[in-house]
């Protein structure tokens, strides 16, 4: 198995804030469902591919600026992206051994599980939806996996190249 490039860990923490602005910047009205989570995207992908690196302090961080940023009770995105950084610890030794569709699979797991948890805290807060429209960002998180993978993978090797 190849060895991943050393990858600076200011590029992770630029891809990562880039994503986080993805994740906060507004949307239409009816738009703001079909928003992929661009965060738990960047997340799964670095834990993946450096996990020694990034892992369940980055997502928890993450999370707590998250929720600064949309104002919601603060530390329920810190808690989401934190089981999502375990989770990405827990299947990692099998996950880099599938091809990118059968990434793609796991990564609509992973999304929808930490989706899941994030509807049920906001039953416990009041925002009750009773329709599963809450998962369509994992599943368009899912659909774009394959296209970020190849794009930072290549991107990884560039910046391996300098």
């Amino acid at each position: 198995m190849a060895r991943a490039p050393i990858v600076p860990l200011l590029v992770v923490w630029l891809t990562l804030l880039l994503a986080l602005c993805l994740q906060a910047m507004p949307l239409a009205e009816g738009w703001q469902v079909y928003r992929p989570d661009w965060l738990g995207l960047m997340l799964i992908y670095w834990c993946m591919r450096v996990p020694d690196r990034v892992g369940v302090l980055h997502g928890f961080v993450l999370g707590i600026l998250l929720d600064l940023l949309e104002g919601v009770p603060l530390g329920q995105n810190a808690l989401t992206l934190s089981l999502l950084a375990f989770l990405c610890a827990l299947v990692y030794p099998r996950f880099r051994a599938y091809s990118l569709v059968q990434q793609a699979v796991i990564v609509l797991v992973l999304l929808g599980i930490v989706q899941l948890l994030e509807q049920w805290v906001r039953t416990f807060l009041g925002n009750f939806s009773i329709h599963l429209a809450f998962l369509i960002p994992s599943l368009i998180s899912a659909v774009l996996w394959p296209w970020l993978a190849t794009m930072f993978y290549a991107l990884e090797k560039r910046l391996a190249g300098l």
